[in-house]
């Protein structure tokens, strides 16, 4: 399907992902669902990388997140496989014995242990994996890995994606240089709590898994984690941080580390950066909305408004159909739950202020705002004028796009 969308007209085009040092990548074609496209993908890390992962909140997840979870304490990794078209969730033993068979498939060819693989599927959910395809592709697509291998790896993972996705930092830690390199994909199923969305990100940096986990977490609330396409939780979200140690930096025992500063905030950036390519390529999207809150009782509830507002599809077919309708902002502020007082209320489209304190602005000239409701991307200010707290959340437009692409997702 992926094949056959327009591109997206709010899509980036990839960077240069160049060579990081202790990854290797590449892509075939399975055959597992698609045809005339890969939907294969392998990484090969260097002995000594430490992983992180942040997976799923759904109470449904697939098979590969399981396998990743458990995995995940040893803390070590020396492969990802991942496969497109079919999610390998509700699938039951079958789903189980498919993990087992194609992390040793992958083990056998690397030669370590196998919860030293790690797996990702997405797709359909509920259809059997036929995991015979992915153990018969993998010794070919294992001879082909190469340190160049990451553009196709981006376009090898994607479903109903229509561009694929990728960003990459340089920084220090304690002098020495770093880079940071990561690809994603996503389109629909997309809404925080691991917001379907696969992740992956490799340094070149030597930091321990403990200390890789908690800078994952923490960039993962703050990007991830405040975007949504549809409201949907997918069952198979994952992020996965590599670290293959080849920068041979000094060494960091702590996420508090002053050391580790500059590497934190590159690893934040790039990681709002993938999950705002997801948003761009929203199924259907035409516009990448932006809501900042502030003036909330606490920096949570600011976040829980945003998401309201986000996910309102009254909001984003308004934004889609380019009209001003503020007082849908209004309606899904109020939906919310949280605390929230019609007589302090302020609401702004475009950095013009329409509402203020329960009511329109005198003289309010819609004119620039409509001009605003025009372009690809759309920003909407909203103070509760209540307390401190503040917080962002991105989404994008509903269009008829969506219902056509989910329609017929299965044929």
């Amino acid at each position: 399907m992926a094949a056959s969308l327009p591109v997206s007209p709010l899509a980036r085009p990839m960077p240069a992902l160049t060579p990081l040092a202790g990854v290797r990548f590449g892509a075939a074609a399975a055959g597992i669902r698609y045809t005339g496209r890969t939907d294969l993908v392998m990484a090969e890390f260097a002995p000594g990388t430490t992983v992180a992962g942040v997976f799923t909140r759904s109470k449904c997840p697939g098979a590969p997140v399981d396998w990743c979870r458990a995995a995940l304490p040893e803390g070590t990794a020396r492969a990802l496989v991942v496969n497109a078209g079919n999610a390998n969730v509700f699938t039951g033993r079958a789903g189980f014995e498919a993990t087992q068979a194609n992390a040793a498939d992958a083990a056998r060819l690397v030669g370590c242990a196998a919860n030293q693989v790690f797996l990702a599927s997405t797709g359909v959910i509920g259809e059997v994996l036929p995991y015979q395809k992915i153990t018969a592709a993998l010794p070919g697509l294992y001879a082909t890995l190469s340190d160049d291998g990451w553009a196709d790896a981006a376009r090898g993972i994607m479903t109903t994606d229509t561009f694929p996705k990728g960003a990459v930092r340089e920084t220090t830690i304690g002098g020495t240089p770093v880079r940071i390199q990561g690809i994603a994909k996503g389109s629909g199923m997309v809404a925080p709590d691991m917001a379907t969305m696969l992740c992956f990100v490799a340094t070149d940096a030597a930091l321990p898994a403990p200390v890789l986990q908690a800078l994952l977490s923490a960039g993962t609330n703050r990007s991830f984690n405040r975007t949504t396409v549809d409201s949907d939780t997918s069952t198979s979200d994952m992020v996965l941080l590599f670290a293959t140690g080849q920068a041979g930096n000094p060494p960091i025992a702590s996420e508090t580390d002053p050391a580790l500063a500059a590497f934190a905030e590159a690893l934040d950036s790039l990681l709002l950066e993938l999950a705002l390519l997801v948003v761009r390529d929203g199924e259907g999207a035409t516009k990448l909305i932006r809501i900042q809150v502030t003036g909330a009782t606490s920096d949570e509830s600011a976040h829980r408004v945003a998401l309201a507002v986000a996910n309102s599809p009254l909001v984003k077919t308004a934004i889609a159909g380019e009209d001003a309708n503020w007082g849908r902002v209004v309606m899904a502020v109020g939906k919310s739950g949280e605390p929230a007082n019609r007589d302090t209320l302020s609401i702004a489209m475009g950095g013009v202020w329409i509402a203020r304190n329960g009511t329109v602005v005198a003289g309010y000239d819609e004119t620039p705002v409509v001009a605003h409701m025009k372009g690809h991307e759309i920003d909407i200010d909203i103070d509760l004028g209540l307390g401190n707290g503040g917080s962002t959340a991105w989404s994008c437009d509903l269009t008829h796009g969506y219902i056509d692409i989910n329609g017929s997702y299965r044929s």
